[in-house]
C-alpha cells in the first residue's frame, strides 16, 4: 500500500509582496500620525493636562447649586436663540432652493456657467463655520440677532442645497420623460416631474437644518450676534458658575424640545 503525503498549505488572504505593501503603508501612517501629535503637541504646557481634573472638580464644585433665580433673565434670549435659528434657517433653505435647482446636472440651464457658481455658492458657503460668519457679520454690521440670522442664513446655504441638489440628480427620468412626451414645458416638467420626487427630501433636509442651527444659534452669542451665548459670554466672563450651570440645563432643554419638534414635524410632513 502507498502511503499518501498530504502537504498542509496555509492559506493567506494576499500575497506576501502584499502583505509586505500593507504593513508599509500602515507603518507609514503610524509614522505620520506621530509625528502630527508630535506638532500638535510641541507647544503644550503639559502641568495644566495634568492639573485638568483638579480644574475640572473645582469648577464643578462652583456650578452646584444652580442659581435657578436667574432663570427669568433667559427667557427673552432663549426667545432671540429661537428666532435666529427659524429665521436664518427659513432665508437659508429659500436662497438654498433655487440654488440647489442650478447645481444639478439635469436641471441647470448652463452645464457651463451657472452650475460652476452654483457650485462655488455651495463649497464657499459650506467650508465656513456659522461661528465664522457670525464674527465676519458682526465686524461689518455690528453686534445683534441680524448677523446671527444671516449668519446661520449663510451656513445652511450649502447644506441645504448639496443634499437637495445630489437629490434632483437622482430623480426618476422615466417619470420626467413621460410628462416632457405630454409637450408640457420646462416649468411643468419640473413642477410635476421632479418637485413631487424632491419635495420629502427637501422637507426633511430644511427641518434638519434647523434643528441643527438651534444648536449653532446658542453660541453666537460668543462673538455678539445676540441670543442667549451673550448671557453665557457674561456669566462666565464674571466667574458666575451657578448661572452657566443654569444657562447650561437651558440649552440642553431647548435642543432636546427642537429635537423632538423635528422629528414630530418630519413624521407629519413627510
Amino acid at each position: 500500500m502507498s502511503t499518501l503525503s498530504h502537504s498542509q498549505t496555509r492559506w493567506r488572504r494576499y500575497s506576501q509582496q502584499e502583505s509586505l505593501q500593507h504593513f508599509t503603508l500602515w507603518l507609514l501612517f503610524v509614522a505620520l500620525t506621530v509625528y502630527c501629535w508630535q506638532i500638535m503637541n510641541e507647544e503644550t504646557l503639559w502641568f495644566f493636562v495634568v492639573d485638568a481634573p483638579n480644574q475640572v472638580a473645582d469648577i464643578s464644585s462652583r456650578m452646584w447649586p444652580p442659581r435657578w433665580s436667574y432663570l427669568d433673565q433667559l427667557w427673552g434670549p432663549l426667545w432671540d436663540t429661537i428666532n435666529i435659528a427659524t429665521l436664518g434657517t427659513a432665508l437659508g433653505v429659500a436662497i438654498a432652493f433655487p440654488i440647489a435647482f442650478l447645481a444639478a446636472r439635469n436641471t441647470t440651464p448652463s452645464a457651463a456657467f451657472a452650475r460652476p457658481i452654483a457650485l462655488l455658492i455651495i463649497a464657499s458657503s459650506r467650508s465656513i463655520n456659522s461661528l465664522i460668519w457670525a464674527l465676519l457679520l458682526v465686524t461689518i454690521m455690528g453686534p445683534g440677532l441680524l448677523a446671527g440670522i444671516i449668519a446661520i442664513a449663510l451656513r445652511s446655504i450649502g447644506f441645504v442645497s448639496k443634499l437637495v441638489y445630489e437629490s434632483i440628480e437622482e430623480v426618476n427620468e422615466t417619470q420626467v420623460a413621460a410628462i416632457r412626451a405630454t409637450g408640457a414645458s420646462e416649468l411643468q416638467v419640473l413642477s410635476y416631474g421632479v418637485l413631487p420626487q424632491i419635495l420629502p427630501n427637501f422637507i426633511g433636509t430644511s427641518l434638519f437644518r434647523w434643528d441643527i442651527n438651534i444648536r449653532e444659534s446658542t453660541v453666537l452669542g460668543l462673538v455678539g450676534a445676540g441670543g442667549i451665548g451673550l448671557k453665557l459670554q457674561e456669566s462666565m466672563s464674571i466667574l458666575a458658575w451657578p448661572q452657566v450651570t443654569v444657562i447650561f440645563c437651558s440649552i440642553l432643554a431647548t435642543v432636546v424640545i427642537s429635537e423632538w419638534i423635528s422629528a414630530r414635524a418630519r413624521h407629519a410632513l413627510i
